[in-house]
C-alpha cells in the first residue's frame, strides 16, 4: 500500500514497519526464502494485518520496485532521448549508488527478482524512450533491439560494478558505460553533437 501521508498514523507505522522488515529480509536471504510469517514477526504484526494491505509478498515487492522506479523517473523527467542518453545513464548510476543493499539485490540478483525487475525496467523505458519521436519511428523489432542494448549496457555495467565490490570509482563507471552506450546509439541514430 503506497502511503499518501493522509492515512491514520497507525496505518503509516504499520506499512513502514512492513517495508523496513521486508528490506532487511531481502538483504539477509534470497527472496524465495522469505516467508510472510517471518516478515510479520519482524514487523510485529499478525498475518491478517499483512494480508489486509498486501495479497502476497510479490505484491509488496512490486510496490517496492514501483516506488524505486518513480523516484528514478522523477530525476530524468526532463530528459529527451536519444539526445540526453548520457544524462539518463548518469542519473541511473547516481541514483543506484545512493540506494542500499536491498536495491542492489533486486537489481543484480537472478531468479525471483527477474520478473518484477523487468516490469520496473519496462516502465522506466516506456516513460523515457516512449516519448522519443526518433525511437517511435523505429520498427517494433528495432525498438526491442535498442532497448535490449540500453538495458544490457547500463544494468549490466551496474551489476559488474556491484559484483566487483564497487572498486572502480563511480565517475569512472559512469564514463565507461556512457562511452559504450553513446558510441552505439549515436551511430545508430546519427546524432550530431
Amino acid at each position: 500500500m503506497q502511503l499518501t501521508g493522509k492515512e491514520d498514523l497507525r496505518v503509516q507505522k504499520t506499512i513502514s514497519a512492513i517495508k523496513k522488515a521486508f528490506e532487511e529480509l531481502i538483504c539477509e536471504k534470497d527472496y524465495d526464502s522469505i516467508k510472510v510469517t517471518e516478515l510479520c514477526q519482524r514487523s510485529m504484526i499478525n498475518k491478517k494485518t499483512f494480508y489486509h494491505y498486501y495479497p502476497s509478498l510479490d505484491d509488496l515487492l512490486a510496490e517496492m520496485q514501483a516506488e524505486l522506479s518513480e523516484a528514478y523517473l522523477e530525476r530524468v523527467k526532463d530528459c529527451k532521448l536519444p539526445r540526453d542518453v548520457a544524462k539518463v545513464n548518469r542519473a541511473f548510476f547516481e541514483y543506484s549508488a545512493e540506494q542500499g543493499l536491498a536495491y542492489e539485490k533486486i537489481t543484480c540478483a537472478t531468479g525471483a527478482y527477474s520478473q518484477t525487475r523487468q516490469e520496473m525496467i519496462d516502465r522506466v523505458i516506456a516513460e523515457t524512450w516512449g516519448e522519443s519521436e526518433a525511437f517511435r519511428s523505429l520498427s517494433a523489432s528495432q525498438q526491442r533491439m535498442v532497448l535490449n542494448f540500453i538495458s544490457t549496457v547500463s544494468v549490466g555495467c551496474y551489476r559488474e560494478w556491484v559484483a566487483d565490490g564497487k572498486q572502480m570509482p563511480l565517475e569512472d563507471v559512469i564514463q565507461l558505460s556512457t562511452t559504450l552506450m553513446c558510441g552505439g546509439l549515436d551511430r545508430f541514430f546519427q546524432i550530431e553533437k
